[in-house]
């Protein structure tokens, strides 16, 4: 499924941009994607959408940064890992994103997974959020997002 998300990133600037769910799918089994791989990755960004539509009207009065702790269940601490919740605190605090922006890439990273999601993993869910809300990252988020603690240089994406 992550291999296709990265796909659609790498391949449409917007998600506007991306072609009608048939021919999205023509389009990625022609590249080489599994049908089932397709299907996560498309009812992923399916429940994406709806996931920011409740959020941004459950709370359109927060936008600014509000002054808090936020502070995970356990659930969200078994899935997430420690690593993940720094990174996420890393972009809130340099405003990189917004509480709203953190609380969908939680659910997202919750409904991937039941046990602890890759580091790797967690910044792809990070920069689909972002591309879903058409935010382009800038370039120390993007660095960031795509470079390998255990590489000196920033690898590729696909």
């Amino acid at each position: 499924m992550f291999d296709v998300l990265v796909y659609l990133y790498e391949t449409y600037y917007r998600p506007e941009a991306c072609p009608s769910s048939e021919a999205l799918v023509k389009k990625l089994s022609a590249v080489g994607f599994e049908e089932e791989e397709i299907s996560q990755a498309l009812g992923w960004l399916t429940d994406l959408a709806e996931t920011t539509s409740e959020f941004s009207d459950r709370y359109p009065q927060q936008t600014a940064f509000p002054f808090g702790t936020r502070i995970y269940v356990p659930q969200e601490t078994d899935v997430l890992g420690t690593d993940a919740i720094g990174f996420l605190q890393f972009l809130e605090s340099g405003k990189l994103i917004t509480p709203i922006q953190r609380e969908i890439i939680i659910e997202r990273a919750i409904a991937v997974s039941d046990s602890q999601i890759s580091l790797d993993k967690f910044k792809v869910i990070v920069l689909m959020v972002l591309w879903s809300q058409g935010k382009e990252p800038d370039g120390l988020i993007f660095d960031e997002l795509f470079s390998d603690d255990e590489d000196a240089e920033p690898r590729m994406l696909h």
